[in-house]
């Protein structure tokens, strides 16, 4: 897996690197056929020498946040998916558990992982203001680093507590990431205006002056973070496809799929390798996904600057703790907030929907177990593809993206809930590529959107954390729903789905509509920072360079005219 990871960073530098010599070397042919001149094909030379350099700086420097985003995001996923495929196999557990009596441990896992991030809320903001946004998702990373590693000495008193850990850090690292984009697109803002006298005063931002560029990383962040699904599969191809049953075996006593079925899928083999994976092999796998923790940790630590400037960070502190505890629940009073949690709830839905649901009861079911990691691939790269498409907000009403998200899923979902196809069907791959492409591009736009608008809605910094904790602590409450309707009919599940995206699509429009009518909505107060601080004089303030120009015009026209008297 590390070496094909290498091999797509090589891959992407090269490509680049050949495309800027491409260009630059047809410019410096036409120059020398136009002017045949071999001084000007000399300095063109050295130029595109120079040009390809810097392309590959930067080329480097985009992996390396590519890193930091899918590699932090797949190690989770992987080893999850690993673990239940071979704990699920009764020959497996047998051999390996049978005397440690880990039988059970993949439940107990899933609930831990499931279960504590339903009181995120309570905690989340407090230790985002306490550690920083920075600081905070170097500490999730380093839990996620945690997790890989109690799968050396596998037994309750390490895999429940790392499980819980995990849980307990999924909504401050998502709350994170969603206040530190939105944070970087601001101060890219001031970067790019730094001119203007309100970027130079550090006063409040002029009313969506940030938006252009929310847009643009929200996209690039979340076109990032589909790729993690797609690196999360590397494992289960590289290592375990070869050890997997055919869908003959594992699909032998299996009646049903899709609309049909209760469940999961109900008569699945419980032997599904057809050899034991060995130690020293699960070994490497394991050494490799804790490489990759810790190199997340160190670009986290190294590349990823301060979301706020010191003295923000001292305010955001210094409200006070209870005020930090209390202002999540007290922005639920803004109707835009309340009228976007069912879409909140139906983005942790679809989510987890498109790789348990439809993965499991439709693909696997009708494919068999060797396909699951080419579905999950084609939704990574689909959702991965398709985020860019939240550039069109850039000219389009920003309800386009989850408006044309939600027609994608319903469609599909009425399709789902009259679709059953038979088990052992591999002519079906064709169709169940299409729906999971199509799933992945509902997805894509569901989740940039709801970032975007968060983003363009809540322009105030220092409400940023308050409100990313909510979105994300919606969708952990969805992820512990679907966790508990495992059992269920698919219809009833869809159907669940369905009624949600609906609500969902009605109480987004009321707000579109509200905000049109321009209906005032209420944010709660901010409190003022209780710290004291001595008031300086005004020169010993730091001076922003239009404060100094002014002062030195003030200075040279006083000493002009004490000369003159």
């Amino acid at each position: 897996m590390c070496v094909c990871v290498c091999v797509c960073v090589c891959i992407l530098v090269c490509f680049c690197v050949c495309v800027c010599v491409c260009v630059c070397v047809c410019v410096c042919v036409c120059v020398v056929c136009v002017c045949e001149c071999t001084c000007l094909f000399v300095c063109l030379f050295v130029f595109t020498c120079f040009f390809v350099c810097v392309c590959v700086c930067v080329c480097v420097f985009v992996c390396l946040f590519v890193c930091v985003c899918v590699l932090v995001l797949c190690l989770i996923v992987c080893l999850l998916q690993m673990q239940l495929i071979l704990h699920y196999d009764i020959t497996y557990r047998e051999v390996k558990y049978s005397n440690l009596g880990l039988q059970d441990i993949d439940q107990k896992m899933l609930m831990g992982i499931n279960v504590t991030p339903i009181i995120g809320l309570l905690y989340t903001p407090i230790l985002i203001r306490f550690l920083g946004t920075k600081w905070m998702m170097f500490l999730a990373s380093g839990i996620y680093a945690l997790f890989v590693s109690t799968n050396y000495w596998e037994r309750y008193y390490t895999l429940v507590p790392s499980a819980v850990a995990i849980g307990v850090a999924i909504v401050p690292l998502w709350a994170s990431l969603g206040n530190y984009i939105t944070r970087m697109a601001q101060q890219y803002y001031e970067f790019v205006n730094y001119k203007d006298e309100h970027v130079q005063e550090q006063k409040k931002l002029p009313k969506g002056a940030c938006q252009t560029y929310i847009i643009v990383f929200q996209s690039i962040f979340y076109s990032f973070f589909f790729l993690s699904l797609v690196f999360a599969e590397f494992p289960l191809r590289l290592f375990l496809h070869d050890s997997l049953q055919n869908y003959n075996h594992t699909l032998y006593n299996v009646k049903h799929c899709g609309a049909e079925i209760r469940g999961l899928i109900p008569g699945f083999n419980s032997t599904v390798l057809i050899t034991l994976p060995r130690s020293m092999m699960l070994i490497k796998v394991e050494s490799i996904l804790m490489a990759f923790a810790f190199i997340s940790m160190i670009i986290f630590l190294v590349l990823c600057g301060p979301a706020y400037r010191p003295t923000e960070e001292i305010d955001l502190r210094s409200i006070g703790w209870g005020n930090i505890f209390q202002l999540p629940f007290k922005h639920l009073r803004d109707y835009r907030l309340r009228l976007l949690c069912p879409f909140f709830i139906y983005s942790g839905f679809e989510s987890v929907f498109a790789i348990s649901g439809f993965a499991l009861s439709y693909g696997v079911c009708v494919l068999g177990l060797k396909q699951l990691w080419l579905l999950v691939v084609c939704y990574g790269l689909s959702g991965s593809v398709f985020s860019l498409l939240s550039l069109v907000l850039l000219r389009l009403p920003r309800w386009v993206t989850l408006i044309g998200g939600a027609a994608v899923h319903f469609v599909l979902i009425i399709a789902l809930m009259c679709w059953s196809p038979g088990p052992r069907q591999p002519a079906y791959l064709a169709p169940m590529l299409i729906f999971i492409v199509l799933w992945g591009l509902g997805s894509a736009l569901n989740k940039t959107g709801l970032s975007i608008i968060l983003g363009m809605l809540y322009e105030d910094k220092e409400r940023l954390d308050f409100v990313f904790t909510i979105y994300h602590w919606w969708q952990a409450i969805a992820i512990f729903v679907i966790y508990l309707w495992s059992t269920l009919p698919m219809r009833a599940k869809l159907a669940i789905l369905l009624v949600t995206l609906l609500v969902s699509c009605y109480c987004y429009a009321v707000m579109e509509r509200r905000l049109a009518n321009k209906m005032p909505f209420r944010l709660p107060r901010i409190p003022r920072p209780r710290h004291k601080v001595s008031a300086p004089s005004p020169r010993s303030l730091p001076l922003s360079p239009v404060r100094w120009g002014r002062l030195v015009m003030e200075e040279n026209h006083n000493h002009d005219y004490l000369g003159q008297c």
